[in-house]
């Protein structure tokens, strides 16, 4: 009999905290000998007579971390690769429909990443042992025999035994983590330890989803219809994220009737607390165990470990963990390693926890800058106070630079001093908006209502009408104008909508949606994007149907013609029909633009309720995270179509997006969010590397590759991208403490 593993790897293990962290969570990390728990378990399933090769099931931002430690041990696997964490039901299920498509009536054996199982021979006798019943039908869960009365596991009540099946008993009850006096109960009765690992034919487990838990079988089957592969890996599609967050115990094994367990006297534990590693580390002789750079003094029973750079003097304490990390320490009762989920709670509630004050540290610098350097800064030497707008550029010497002028950016500077306004910056917004206002309607509107997007420095056009980008970029700055500046709304409405007219009459596109350029036929991805974000802020600063209608049917374009569900990917250019354009321009991914969709696509489903729109945004954004190189932390410029890099080199404004799209894409459950807000906190850190020291106000977006950005003059049209990241960044302080 072939046995195809699948190994379930999720979960921040947030009861082993301070070593166990949401970014690097419990698996990945040695807490019993050399091997972590993932190499063990890797390599305990790899010897099973018979295996096939495993099936590793795990979030994107862990697979690097997964191949790497199963190549220091020499174990090949599969990957399947999870747009968002959502319980062990639908992962267990997709990795089982992966299966299945090869084999429908294949045995597949599902064990958890985490759990420590010494003994691999008697594990394998066990996987065989339940086989029999396996193939004839039963779901076999695997209950270890109690040592104790423990209250941080689920039970089992075993029945009858089952005919012909050896020991396996049908389960005659499943018993939710129990209080102390419960569990005592259930020891004394025989109940045996519910282990959370399985044997079963595919078939079996899908029939009985199918008929107890259909929702969510649609919705994972869609996510693998619309899966992908790249290499090792098969990455599900968006629908994943519309699957119920449950497990497969609530889902499926607590209501069919093929439920079975097979008892195990081999050692098992979930490695789920820190008494759990103390039970099963070495200890002198007053039962301490101890490790690193730590001293258990006239202490007895405890568990003491020190983190790399960390030392621990622990005196005279009794059955206490400390344990420090990373400039973390836990001190607790070993007692009270139940109540660790619920204090860490606390912590992230009052003093923000790990990820929240990283963002909170890095908020407050970039806010300071932003706020006392740049915003100034930009006022004062990036306009340009005689002829009017803004320059192009600064040198490091303040002197401008540039001899034309783009539409764009002095639409996104206007943006950028509205949005400040908005946001309670108390410097001279007004007066620069005022500015830059001034300017686009006296120099760069064009009788038919629409904006050159070229001029000299004097102001003169040197060109027809702009493209649609700049058209964009004007309606975005007028929005955000007409936001932040109350007395002069009712004037920047009536512009705004006669320019999305003028818009819609030039650039729309018989075949659906816009072209790029009035000029010559031109489909790009980037205008249609910035004029999406358009519509959207148009919407808060005047929601009437003309800004409705071009939102929504901008989305659906996107949604319907221009989104690969395979992949989860949006190309730069497309044909007239709205599909990949022939060439290497229509081959190219870049992982920013990534990320302002998903950004774009959350702000409109958010608004409307669509679920399915939230799955995208989810997807889009686990495809850009593929573009963030794990050597320096920065997104690359560019990728191919399979996901391979293609330009290496990192620019400012990937990084910028990638701050807005993981702090609004992170969901108020604290354990799903910590992944996002890891990211967030990484992009920020990353854009600060542009900051020029030597000039505070500045930037370099010379492109990285490898080291420092090289000195350069700071372009005006970056400082949108900038702003937009901080002002997130400060936004999102509320509503992380809300959420925490």
């Amino acid at each position: 009999m072939v046995v195809h593993p699948i190994i379930l790897c999720g979960g921040p293990g947030a009861r082993l905290w301070p070593v166990s962290t949401p970014e690097r969570p419990k698996p990945f990390i040695a807490l019993l000998g050399e091997r972590s728990l993932f190499q063990a378990t890797a390599q305990r399933v790899s010897r099973i007579s018979g295996a096939g090769r495993p099936l590793v099931v795990t979030g994107v931002a862990h697979i690097e971390e997964g191949r790497r430690q199963l190549a220091a041990i020499g174990v090949e696997a599969n990957f399947l690769i999870e747009p968002c964490g959502r319980d062990s039901g639908p992962a267990l299920i997709a990795a089982t429909l992966w299966v299945a498509r090869d084999d429908p009536e294949a045995a597949v054996l599902v064990v958890a990443a985490d759990h420590h199982i010494p003994d691999a021979d008697a594990f394998a006798a066990s996987v065989a042992a339940a086989s029999a019943a396996a193939a004839d039908g039963a779901i076999v869960t695997f209950g270890a025999r109690p040592t104790f009365a423990a209250t941080v596991y689920g039970y089992i009540r075993a029945g009858e035994p089952l005919p012909g099946a050896g020991a396996a008993r049908r389960v005659d009850a499943f018993v939710e983590k129990p209080d102390a006096a419960k569990a005592a109960g259930l020891l004394r009765a025989g109940a045996l330890w519910n282990s959370g690992n399985f044997l079963f034919r595919a078939d079996v487990m899908l029939t009985e989803t199918a008929a107890h838990a259909p929702e969510m079988l649609a919705s994972v089957r869609q996510a693998v219809a619309d899966g992908v592969h790249s290499g090792d890996a098969f990455e599900l599609g968006p629908a994943f994220a519309q699957a119920p967050r449950v497990s497969i115990d609530v889902a499926v094994m607590e209501k069919t009737d093929r439920a079975a367990v097979l008892p195990i006297d081999h050692d098992w534990s979930d490695v789920g607390s820190w008494p759990a590693i103390w039970a099963l580390s070495p200890h002198d002789l007053a039962g301490n165990s101890v490790e690193g750079a730590a001293v258990a003094g006239e202490s007895e029973d405890c568990l003491v470990r020190a983190g790399p750079g960390m030392e621990v003097i622990a005196l005279g304490l009794k059955s206490v963990a400390v344990i420090a990390e990373d400039g973390k320490v836990l001190v607790s009762d070993m007692a009270r390693s139940a109540d660790l989920k619920a204090a860490l709670q606390d912590l992230r509630n009052t003093a923000r926890g790990a990820p929240v004050a990283k963002a909170g540290e890095v908020a407050g610098r970039l806010s300071r800058w932003l706020r006392q350097s740049a915003l100034p800064l930009w006022w004062s030497f990036g306009a340009d106070h005689v002829g009017g707008g803004f320059h192009e550029a600064l040198e490091r010497d303040l002197t401008p630079a540039g001899a034309t002028r783009r539409t764009r950016v002095q639409a996104r500077q206007i943006q950028v001093y509205a949005a400040a306004g908005l946001a309670g910056w108390p410097g001279p917004w007004r007066d620069a908006v005022d500015h830059g206002l001034a300017d686009l309607f006296d120099h760069r509107q064009r009788a038919d209502g629409l904006f050159h997007g070229l001029t000299d420095t004097r102001g003169s056009p040197l060109d027809g009408a702009g493209p649609l980008y700049d058209q964009a970029f004007v309606l975005l700055a007028l929005a955000t104008a007409a936001r932040a500046w109350p007395e002069r709304a009712d004037d920047l409405r009536a512009r705004g909508l006669a320019l999305g007219a003028a818009v819609r009459q030039a650039f729309a596109h018989d075949g659906g949606g816009f072209r790029a350029s009035t000029s010559r036929a031109l489909f790009l991805a980037d205008p249609i994007m910035h004029l999406f974000e358009a519509s959207l802020a148009w919407i808060e600063a005047d929601d009437i149907p003309f800004w409705n209608t071009l939102a929504d049917e901008l989305a659906d374009l996107f949604l319907t013609r221009m989104y690969e569900p395979k992949g989860a990917r949006i190309r730069e250019a497309f044909d007239a029909d709205w599909r990949p354009a022939p060439g290497p321009e229509g081959r190219i991914l870049m992982p920013g633009h990534h990320y302002e969709w998903a950004w774009l696509l959350e702000c409109w489903a958010l608004r409307l309720g669509r679920a399915d729109a939230r799955a995208v945004a989810r997807a889009l954004y686990a495809s850009a995270e593929r573009g963030v190189d794990p050597a320096s932390g920065l997104v690359v410029d560019a990728l191919r179509e399979d996901f391979s890099i293609d330009r290496g080199s990192s620019r400012l404004w990937p990084q910028t997006e990638r701050v807005k799209a993981a702090l609004l894409l992170a969901p108020a459950e604290e354990a799903d969010a910590a992944p996002y807000l890891a990211s967030a906190v990484q992009a920020a850190r990353a854009s600060e590397r542009y900051l020029d020291p030597a000039a505070p106000g500045l930037w370099t977006d010379t492109p990285i590759v490898g080291g420092a950005p090289e000195p350069a003059a700071a372009l005006a049209s970056s400082f949108y991208h900038i702003a937009g990241a901080i002002l997130a960044l400060e936004g999102a302080q509320a509503r992380l403490a809300s959420a925490a």
